[in-house]
């Protein structure tokens, strides 16, 4: 096992699990975090011997989203690893191997959309689905402009991409969003990829391209969103949103 920045890396059996390891955060993703999730996703499509990939968290959450703190600090100073969350969405958009999701507790933000990209799904009774953006002021990401409406319907997705509605656990079962409501995520996840580990990797491959939207129109709403991202990061609305919610006070919206 490896860990590095929060996040803990194993491989056995041909499966690489990738566990966000940050529970006093609740698992916020930091730049420091999506780096080495990228790294651990470059690994294992680089590796033959890996078949598939777990996304885990833990038993009480899966990720509350990205660190604001670590955000700002890094919008105002820069540095080198300000394009890791891009790297990181870039890389599991056009990932060739199955991947499989363990959700327990939250998942916001990010939390919820790189599960987009995931292949199977399986949920605890407890997990909740979320996607503020609007409410901090921003746009959807990770390619959940199109993939969201594409899979729970364009109704469905402007309660939760408009409206930021949280789902429950039964809920996005009935939606469409995951495969399962278990008690046991981990498991389940460990035995779909178990599965998909022995099954021939050129028919996965060819079957996942075949039955998702394509990689270009995928990557084409990424860079989109992106622009948009970054202009209303740099918004007075966008400041407002960020300083209520790192204070603690509803944002005041009435003079935008």
């Amino acid at each position: 096992m490896t860990q590095a920045m929060h996040v803990q890396v194993t491989t056995a059996e041909r499966i690489t699990t990738i566990r966000f390891d940050r529970p006093e955060k609740k698992n916020a993703i930091t730049l420091d975090m999506y780096a080495a999730l990228y790294a651990a996703l470059e690994t294992a499509a680089g590796d033959p011997a890996v078949r598939a990939v777990v996304l885990a968290g833990s038993r009480e959450c899966f990720t509350a989203g990205n660190d604001l703190g670590d955000f700002m600090r890094a919008a105002e100073g820069g540095g080198s690893k300000v394009t890791a969350p891009t790297d990181f969405l870039r890389t599991i958009a056009t990932f060739e191997k199955p991947i499989v999701a363990a959700v327990a507790g939250v998942a916001i933000g990010i939390g919820t959309t790189m599960l987009l990209h995931c292949d199977l799904i399986y949920a605890a009774p407890n997990a909740r689905f979320k996607t503020p953006f609007v409410d901090l002021a921003l746009v959807p990401e990770a390619g959940s402009s199109i993939l969201l409406p594409a899979l729970v319907g364009a109704r469905r997705a402007a309660q939760l991409l408009l409206l930021g509605e949280q789902l429950d656990a039964q809920t996005a079962l009935a939606w469409g969003l995951i495969n399962a409501v278990v008690e046991d995520p981990d498991a389940a996840a460990a035995a779909a990829a178990g599965k998909l580990a022995t099954q021939p990797p050129g028919a996965l491959r060819a079957t996942r391209a075949l039955t998702r939207p394509s990689r270009e129109s995928v990557l084409e709403a990424m860079r989109v969103e992106g622009e948009a991202f970054v202009e209303r990061l740099r918004s007075p609305e966008a400041m407002e949103a960020f300083q209520a919610f790192l204070t603690r006070r509803p944002p005041d919206f009435s003079r935008f």
